[in-house]
C-alpha cells in the first residue's frame, strides 16, 4: 500500500540509508513497521511522549559515567566552580531555553519536521556533523526565524 505517508517514509528510510544516519533510517523503518501491522494506534502516544522518551534515554547515557563511578563528585566539584563549568551551565539554561521555543515552533509548525530532519542528514553528508535530533535543530532554527525578523523589523 503506496501512501502518501508510507512514500513519505520510504523516502525518509533511503535518504537516512544513504546518509549513513541510522537514526534517521531506524526512525523510518520503525514507522513503516508500525503502521504495515496495524499497529497505528501506538502513534498518538509517540507522538505526545516520544520527545520525553528519547530525552530520558539521552540523560541516561550521558550519565553512565556517573554511575560506573568513572567520575567523582570531588571532580564534579571542582568542574562546577571552574570557567568552562560555569560556562557549561550557563549552555545548558540557554540551550533548554531554546530548544523549548524551538520544540513551541515545531507544535505549531509540524511541517517543518522534513525540514529539520533533511538539514540533519544535510549537516551529516556535507559538514561532517553529528545528528543531535530534530529538537536542537528546531532551536537553531527558531533563533534563525527570530534574527530574520529583528533584521526586518529594524529595516522596516
Amino acid at each position: 500500500m503506496l501512501t502518501t505517508e508510507n512514500l513519505g517514509l520510504i523516502g525518509l528510510l533511503l535518504l537516512g540509508l544513504a546518509a549513513r544516519s541510522e537514526l534517521v533510517a531506524g526512525a523510518a523503518a520503525l514507522l513503516l513497521m508500525l503502521r504495515f501491522t496495524k499497529m497505528t494506534f501506538v502513534l498518538p502516544t509517540l507522538e505526545r511522549r516520544g520527545v520525553e522518551i528519547g530525552l530520558l534515554f539521552l540523560t541516561i547515557a550521558m550519565l553512565v559515567p556517573f554511575a560506573q563511578g568513572l567520575v567523582s563528585m570531588k571532580e564534579i566539584g571542582r568542574g562546577l566552580v571552574t570557567l568552562p563549568g560555569i560556562l557549561a551551565i550557563i549552555g545548558g539554561m540557554v540551550a533548554t531555553r531554546i530548544n523549548g521555543q524551538g520544540l513551541r515552533m515545531l507544535n505549531q509548525q509540524s511541517h517543518l519536521m522534513i525540514s529539520l530532519i533533511v538539514g540533519s542528514i544535510l549537516g551529516i553528508v556535507v559538514l561532517g556533523g553529528i545528528p543531535v535530533g530534530p529538537l536542537m535543530a528546531a532551536g537553531v532554527t527558531y533563533l534563525l526565524l527570530e534574527g530574520i525578523s529583528l533584521v526586518t523589523h529594524w529595516f522596516h
